[in-house]
């Protein structure tokens, strides 16, 4: 399957500055009028049958990693990771007394910076309290991600303890030219070694992260760090462009942008990768995930079930996302909630017993309705507007007036429409965040805060 784009529509939608469509409306729109007063009558009125996931935001790592545009920041001593670790399970036990009773939850993801900074003995706490206010179905899928360089066996014990069953390692690149461009040097055998322990324990879920449009990053660069990553078959990887924002990551400027790939080139990269990854025996799912055919993305992906949150791509299909730490985001039936994104304002607010929400958004009809759309573009590189607006109470003809970048869209070959059956050619997959788009009714006023299309 050929997903080359024509290079004038690389070019020219390429350089559009758009969101990841992680949520509907995108985070730039959550308000401080969402407080933590709302958050807790929304908590309080989950209902009785529902079921979570849950998000744990570690915002803690060794080193700075130039390119990161994660919520994170350096620590080398221990104790503040040790206190905020603490503040961690205070505020589980707050949301818990808020919802009320043991919510049974199918989904758990450390994110951060590097969850694994924690000492292993402060997991196993966070864990413990994990399953004190929560029921974790036996079936619950535990991810955690992972800086390979910094695992210790210890830790890994430690996850195997706790119930971690899915590691993301992250890679980015194996070129040395790009690490030191990036701040990031990490060697293909610490990548294979973090591998082999997590898997001689037991933890058989093991996905990869990597990087395009990465400083002074070559085709030929992005084809052997894909070489020596399928040689220790991961179950899936994540591919993602990079998003050079500057402005609001300051570790950012410490990259010269005059080494930085054109859209062309990031388009040349992202093809090459995906060739070789399905080469090798991967089914590409949605915009930038690859999974093996056996794999729970995969099939969900066949099958339509395929869903999309905060942490990209997902089987989960959880009523609500419940999250924890600094800057972390949860989504409840009635809308989105962030807490502080400041380390010192989330601590701050879980010692005073408060829950620690900074903004959020209460959804509406036509939100929950064009987030829906969203997300089926976003995850089968189409729509069917008759069924998605059937569900809310909507006609087709109303979301496709109110969509006029798609004329374009169609008039370029990007969109196939049929009536009220959306989908999007197969040259022209990587532009599946553009045709989202068409559809995003608050866009114009944060598009200088996404990254590239392309």
């Amino acid at each position: 399957m050929d997903q080359r784009l024509r290079p004038e529509l690389a070019a020219y939608y390429g350089q559009e500055r758009l969101p990841r469509y992680t949520s509907y409306p995108t985070a730039p729109h959550f308000s401080p009028a969402i407080d933590h007063a709302a958050y807790a009558e929304w908590l309080r009125v989950i209902p009785s049958k529902a079921t979570a996931s849950l998000y744990l935001h570690v915002p803690f790592c060794r080193a700075m990693c130039w390119y990161c545009g994660c919520h994170t920041s350096v620590a080398r001593r221990e104790e503040p990771i040790a206190i905020y670790e603490s503040a961690l399970r205070c505020e589980i036990d707050l949301i818990a007394r808020h919802i009320g009773r043991r919510m049974s939850v199918g989904h758990i993801h450390f994110g951060g910076g590097t969850p694994t900074i924690m000492a292993p003995e402060s997991f196993a706490n966070l864990m413990g309290t994990i399953r004190h206010s929560f029921f974790v179905l036996p079936s619950a899928e535990i991810a955690i991600e992972i800086d390979p360089r910094t695992l210790s066996l210890a830790m890994v014990d430690a996850l195997v303890l706790g119930g971690v069953n899915r590691a993301s390692l992250g890679v980015q690149s194996f070129d040395p030219v790009v690490q030191r461009a990036i701040n990031r040097v990490q060697s293909f055998d610490e990548t294979a070694d973090a591998t082999r322990r997590l898997r001689r324990a037991g933890i058989a879920g093991i996905n990869f992260d990597l990087i395009y449009g990465l400083p002074h990053q070559t085709i030929a660069a992005c084809l052997d760090t894909v070489g020596r990553c399928v040689a220790l078959r991961p179950d899936r990887f994540s591919v993602f462009g990079y998003a050079h924002v500057p402005a609001f990551k300051k570790y950012q400027r410490t990259i010269d942008e005059a080494a930085l790939p054109d859209s062309l080139e990031r388009h040349e990269q992202s093809c090459a990768i995906a060739e070789a990854l399905r080469a090798a025996g991967y089914l590409q799912v949605g915009l930038d995930h690859f999974a093996l055919p056996g794999d729970a993305m995969a099939v969900a992906f066949r099958e339509g079930r395929l869903r999309r949150n905060f942490q990209g791509y997902t089987t989960d299909t959880s009523d609500a996302l419940i999250g924890f730490g600094a800057s972390a985001i949860g989504y409840l039936p009635q809308g989105y909630v962030q807490n502080e994104v400041p380390i010192r304002a989330y601590s701050e607010a879980i010692a005073a017993g408060r829950l620690a929400t900074a903004k959020g958004y209460a959804l509406n009809d036509d939100d929950r309705l064009r987030a829906d759309i969203i997300e089926r573009i976003m995850c089968d590189y189409g729509v069917d507007l008759g069924t998605v607006c059937a569900r809310h109470g909507s006609a087709p003809e109303v979301m496709l007036t109110s969509a006029p970048r798609l004329r374009d869209l169609i008039s370029d070959g990007v969109v196939e429409l049929d009536g009220a059956s959306l989908a999007i050619a197969e040259h022209s997959r990587f532009l599946v965040r553009s045709v989202a788009a068409a559809f995003d009714a608050h866009l114009d006023a944060a598009k200088q805060l996404h990254s590239r299309a392309v």
